[in-house]
């Protein structure tokens, strides 16, 4: 009898034991989430931030993984695009082309529809494109370098069709 309730003891001590661990455990990481981003949106209303290193990435979805960035006026932008799709550049090819300000950027995209020849960079508007990458299938990736003065300017990938929902701005401070 004294051994039963001696092993009974020692069962409920265990149990209560591993309880208030696991309840440790899950209480820890959601103060973690909580505080950071009431961080992140205290940096966010102050001045805009500028990062003039971006990565930018597309998918079979037809969506840029961002839409707005905001660099550093008159210093060097350095841009990596990468297809994290997995379908062939023929079926959904994206790139990254940033057009000068005052271009029409749906029409930009109308005429570069019927450019495959020239991976849908049409030549007839060269004047109008400040940089661009390189047509890209799924799990490729090019990287571009460019200055912009202050101001802001649009982007947009060119594969047919795209354009309507893979498109964005980047803004340019001092």
């Amino acid at each position: 009898m004294m051994k039963k309730i001696v092993l009974m003891s020692f069962a409920a001590i265990l149990v209560m034991s591993c309880g208030d661990s696991k309840k440790e455990e899950s209480t820890q990481p959601e103060i973690d989430y909580s505080t950071a981003p009431k961080e992140d949106s205290e940096a966010s209303t102050s001045a805009p931030a500028t990062n003039n290193h971006i990565v930018l990435k597309a998918g079979d979805d037809m969506r840029y993984d961002k839409s707005e960035f905001t660099v550093k006026a008159g210093e060097e932008v350095t841009l990596i695009l990468m297809n994290a799709g997995e379908m062939s550049k023929e079926g959904m090819g994206h790139n990254f082309i940033l057009l000068k300000p005052g271009s029409d950027a749906s029409a930009f995209a109308n005429t570069a529809a019927s450019a495959k020849a020239t991976d849908y960079i049409p030549t007839e508007l060269q004047s109008e494109i400040i940089a661009h990458t390189k047509l890209l299938g799924g799990k490729e990736n090019d990287q571009i370098k460019f200055t912009l003065e202050e101001g802001t300017y649009d982007f947009l990938c060119s594969f047919p069709g795209h354009f309507a929902t893979m498109n964005g701005k980047i803004k340019a401070v001092k």
